[in-house]
This record gives structure tokens, sequence and C-alpha cells, in this order.
């Protein structure tokens, strides 16, 4: 059995036509309707899930007691700059990612500030500041969770392209790496260690942006759209009394066999194989990020994430369905029959012209032994 290299495989997907794995799966249940007897019925994808807009995926987060201290009594701390920072113009209209980033920084610094305080003996300005820090870090996973899930980057990661092109054999690394990633920084931020690099973070959710799980979740769509039609074909198929003809087996067995063969084995089942890989190496770093923050997830993502997961259980599911059916219909005939050894056409003819033969053999010796 030769495999297509996967370049070809893509160039046949995206051939005249239907442009992409459709035409690939066109083909195939074109080519089943003559074996089967059975016209390939319409197949439409059911529509899949987008991921609410991320001004409703945020979690809001009051200002707290950061925005109360007062600047100037921090003199003599590093913290000084970081509240600056914080209470300025820029620092009250900036995205997530780099409120995150100030309130890790603050996060870092408190503490040294705080004790420099109590040495200084300004006890209500270091218990002010106490209170703050308790309160971020309190806030940290929601923020975190601003951060990644709930950004316009992540919603990007699960945006659905116009078509899918030669997908998966574009994809890239970079999201998976990027994915990692952010869980060990995540990771670590909740253990404690607060240090970050603005640069290196933004970088990442650049990545991130650049992912192809819409892409993914297009593709496992289809694919169930079109074997879920061709199902459908080998059930009435089967319901019609499959390749059986009595105690024969059709001659359209073995037009069956190849058309299977050639454009399910070695035409789709390599693309499918693809997106498997991607689909076990994309979405484990989301869940586990999704398991970080379970317990400051909002009603709406937990919903998104849901209605997520409920398709993802059903078309990933896809080829293998599509094996048992085909598998079902090479062993119907032996099911209804299971004590009578079936037969082509063929070799029914060949039984027939070899037990005529061997009569006719008998009649002309005992005929000879007669007359002889």
């Amino acid at each position: 059995m030769r495999w297509l290299p996967p370049a070809l495989l893509a160039a046949l997907m995206a051939g005249c036509g239907n442009p992409g794995p459709e035409q690939a799966f066109d083909t195939y249940l074109s080519r089943l309707e003559r074996p089967l007897g059975t016209a390939a019925p319409p197949w439409e994808r059911e529509p899949v899930p987008r991921p609410p807009r991320a001004a409703k995926l945020h979690i809001p987060l009051a200002p707290g007691r950061l925005a109360a201290l007062d600047f100037l009594a921090l003199r003599g701390c590093e913290l000084q700059v970081t509240v600056g920072k914080r209470n300025s113009s820029l620092g009250r209209l900036a995205p997530p990612s780099q409120e995150l980033l100030l309130e890790l920084e603050f996060l870092r610094l408190a503490p040294a500030c705080i004790k420099y305080l109590k040495e200084e003996d300004q006890e209500t300005l270091a218990s002010a500041l106490s209170a703050a820090l308790d309160s971020k870090r309190r806030e940290l996973p929601s923020r975190i969770y601003n951060a990644t899930l709930a950004t316009d980057e992540f919603r990007s990661l699960w945006q659905a392209p116009q078509a899918l092109g030669d997908y998966p054999e574009s994809t890239s690394s970079a999201p998976l790496s990027a994915l990692d990633g952010i869980n060990a920084l995540a990771s670590r931020w909740l253990s404690g260690d607060y240090s970050a690099n603005n640069r290196d973070f933004e970088m990442l959710l650049s990545d991130v942006a650049r992912g192809d799980a819409g892409s993914l979740l297009a593709a496992l769509n289809l694919q169930k759209a079109a074997l879920e039609g061709a199902n459908a074909m080998l059930r009435e198929h089967r319901d019609g009394g499959g390749f059986c003809q009595g105690k024969l087996l059709s001659p359209d067995l073995d037009i069956f066999k190849n058309v299977v063969e050639k454009f399910f084995i070695r035409g789709i089942q390599p693309w499918s194989a693809a997106l498997s890989q991607r689909l076990h190496g994309l979405l484990p770093p989301v869940r586990q990020l999704e398991t970080q923050l379970s317990a400051v997830l909002p009603p709406a993502y937990r919903e998104w994430r849901r209605q997520r997961e409920n398709v993802l259980d059903t078309v990933s599911d896809a080829p293998r369905q599509h094996v048992q059916q085909v598998q079902q219909t090479l062993e119907s005939c032996r099911t209804q029959s299971p004590e009578t050894p079936l037969k082509t056409a063929a070799s029914q003819r060949r039984q027939a012209a070899n037990e005529w033969a061997a009569s006719t053999s008998a009649g002309t010796s005992a005929s000879g032994a007669c007359c002889g």
C-alpha cells in the first residue's frame, strides 16, 4: 500500500473545483455511489461555537487600594515608580496584559517597600500597602485570566478561516510553544514567583493569536459532516441487502474495496491522522491553562468551553466511526449467512462449469464401459 506524501495530498486536495479537503471528500462520496448503488447525500457542516468577544469574557476588577496610595509618601521605595505608572493616564488605559505586568511588578516590589516603611516608622502607610498586597495576591488568578484566555489574542486562536486550503500542512509549532510558555509563566506566578519580561510575554500572546485552533475545529467539523454522509450511504446499502445476492457476493464488492482503499485509506486517512496529531498538540496546553485558572473562570467562558468540548467530542471520533461502518458493510453478508460459504458470481459460474465437465466426463466413461 502506497501512502501519498503530505505535500502531494495537499496539492490534490487544493485542485480545481472545490479547494481544500472538500474536494477529497466529494470525490470519495461520488466514487462510493457506483458500488453502493446509492446517491451521495448533500452534506452540510453544522456551525461550530465561537468564543464570545473579549469584553464579554473580561472579569471586572476595581482599582483597589493601589490608586489610593500616596505616591509621594513612597519615596525611597522602588515601588514608587510602579505606583506612578499604574496611576497615570496610560496606566489606567493599559490593556489587560500590561495591567498584569504592572501588578506582578507591584507584587514583586511591595514586600521590600513594606519593610522599609516599617523601618521608617510609617506604620499606617505600611499597613495600607500590606492590605493592597494581600488584595492583589487574591486577584492575581483573575488578572492572569484577563490577560490570557479573555484576550483578543486567544479569541483569534479560535478564529475560523475563510477556506481550509492545505491545512494542516502549513501549521507552525510557534503557537504550541507559546501556549506552553504561558502555562509555565502562569504556574510560576501563581506559586509566588512574580518575575516577568514585558516583551517576552507580549510575544507569546502574539504567537497564540496566529494559532490554528479555529482551522482545526473547522477541519474536524468538515470531516464529520462528510463521513456521516458516507455512513448514511453504507447504512442504506446494507438495508437494501448489501453485497449479498442470495448466496452470491455482488461483483461490486471488489469495486467498493478499491474505492475505500484508494480514496479513504490512501487519500483521506493521512490527512485525518495529521488533524489528530494537531489536536493532541494544540488542545492540551489550552485545557491546562483553563485548569490552572478554573477557580476564576466566569460563566460566559465556562459555557463557551462546554460548547467547544461537546463539539470536539463529536467530531474527533468521525474516522473511527466510519471505519466501523465500512467493516459492518464488509461483514454484513457473513452475518446473514454464517453457515453458508458465500461466493462471487464468477466463482459460482466456475463451480457450475466444473460440475458440468465432471458429469460429462463421468457419463462418457460410463458409456465407454457399457459399449466397449
